[in-house]
């Protein structure tokens, strides 16, 4: 995140281009979010379970699922509305933020419809058990919102520890009326994953910039798992209302913005010292 609009040569390290990087070595500028499929499966090459990964978004799993089943593509996604799913009445029939990361066996009987459903009944009783539902309360928000702030604590934590940490800020943010200024909110309504989010890109008119639009997003923006959520309902104690990744592994808070700049300023000069290939005009 960052906290005013920055300038083109400004990156950021979203939580997926954190991963990209540790896994490279390398900064793809702007990529469209990839789909690995995780199936484990018999000798033979019959699929017997699928992996759905914290943080995926619903259109990862719906190729995921459409994958896993030997369906043709889009099969999942237009089943959707058929699968009768049980949602809040906040989410207006989309499963985003409920289709819970889980490994769900597969067999010769499974449907998108079944194993969607599977999914959101998954997310059902994680969610709105007693502490969660509590949580949620506590905090002065319904379960939905709070899976929101989930996911958006997901999107954006590097670590498990830091979790709490950004949880944090987002409510502080919200207590005080700022923009949330979160990249990974961009970056879905993009449908992308990147490092870099540019002054153009602040500008974007979408319910999901939150530069431009106060408060959560409309709906979660991935599917968060149960660290993330825990994250959201008790947020660790603090003060702080900026962070930055001032490189993979070092995620730096602040609750004053020099010394948020300060260390951004650390930020911008360790990826002048990257790879060429970390490039905001690409």
């Amino acid at each position: 995140m960052q906290t005013r609009t920055p300038p083109r040569n400004t990156i950021r390290l979203t939580r997926r281009g954190r991963v990209a990087l540790i896994a490279t070595g390398a900064v793809v500028a702007a990529t469209a979010v990839a789909v690995p499929l995780l199936i484990l499966g018999n000798d033979d090459g019959s699929p017997t379970a699928l992996v759905i990964p914290e943080g995926w978004r619903s259109g990862q799993v719906y190729e995921a699922v459409d994958k896993a089943l030997r369906v043709p593509r889009g099969t999942t996604k237009k089943s959707v509305g058929k699968a009768g799913l049980k949602l809040p009445k906040d989410a207006a029939g989309n499963p985003e933020g409920y289709l819970f990361p889980a490994t769900y066996p597969l067999g010769g009987r499974t449907t998108p419809e079944s194993l969607l459903t599977f999914m959101v009944d998954t997310a059902n009783k994680k969610f709105n058990g007693a502490p969660m539902a509590a949580g949620a309360q506590r905090n002065a928000m319904n379960v939905y919102q709070a899976v929101t702030v989930a996911s958006i604590v997901q999107a954006e934590a590097a670590t498990k520890a830091d979790m709490g940490k950004v949880a944090r800020v987002v409510f502080n943010r919200l207590a005080r009326g700022m923009p949330l200024q979160m990249d990974s909110t961009i970056n879905y309504a993009l449908n992308r994953s990147t490092l870099n989010t540019t002054q153009r890109d602040t500008k974007l008119d979408s319910p999901y910039n939150s530069y431009q639009r106060m408060g959560l997003p409309p709906t979660p923006i991935a599917n968060p798992g149960e660290e993330a959520m825990r994250a959201a309902i008790s947020p660790t104690p603090g003060d702080w209302l900026y962070f930055v990744t001032v490189k993979p592994g070092d995620t730096r808070f602040a609750a004053g913005y020099e010394e948020h700049q300060r260390n951004v300023a650390e930020f911008n000069r360790n990826q002048k010292r990257a790879s060429p290939a970390v490039s905001p005009t690409r």
